[in-house]
């Protein structure tokens, strides 16, 4: 499904520059819309392979999601490094929660990070809030994100 929304990104991202689609971006998407007006499929979700089965997650959620774990790895990797699953995740746990409890109201309304957050923990801090997926994340559950 992932493979399906970097299609649709990178045919925006041509379409708003003007530039034209690589003949495998235009063919998926001919033969997407063509399924659908042909009713083949009856819906766009289902032309576009969106579906996800009853009771999962949407796709939408599974990318704000990943983008959250790898900025939450990032931090633990340039941060954290040699230190165990357990140590880095307390800590993140701990930088997280200082943030959620501080600067997060005033930086959840921004589109762009704050310029003084460039290259220091508070960048990837930053971009695992504003990635849509949930936070503050207990201990647990970055142990889980940080062990995979």
């Amino acid at each position: 499904m992932l493979d399906q929304i970097g299609n649709m990104r990178e045919i925006s991202r041509r379409c708003a520059l003007g530039e034209p689609l690589t003949n495998d971006l235009a063919g998926w998407l001919a033969n997407a819309f063509d399924a659908f007006l042909n009713q083949r499929c009856r819906s766009l979700h289902d032309a576009f392979h969106l579906n996800f089965p009853k009771g999962g997650v949407p796709w939408w959620r599974v990318e704000a999601m990943r983008k959250r774990d790898a900025a939450l790895r990032e931090l633990a990797q340039r941060c954290h490094a040699g230190h165990s699953i357990s140590a880095q995740s307390r800590e993140i746990a701990r930088r997280c929660d200082r943030y959620a409890a501080s600067a997060w109201r005033f930086d959840r309304n921004r589109e762009e990070m704050p310029p003084a957050y460039l290259r220091t923990p508070k960048e990837l801090i930053w971009r695992a809030f504003k990635s849509g997926a949930a936070m503050p994340l207990g201990e647990r559950q970055l142990r889980n994100i940080l062990a995979y």
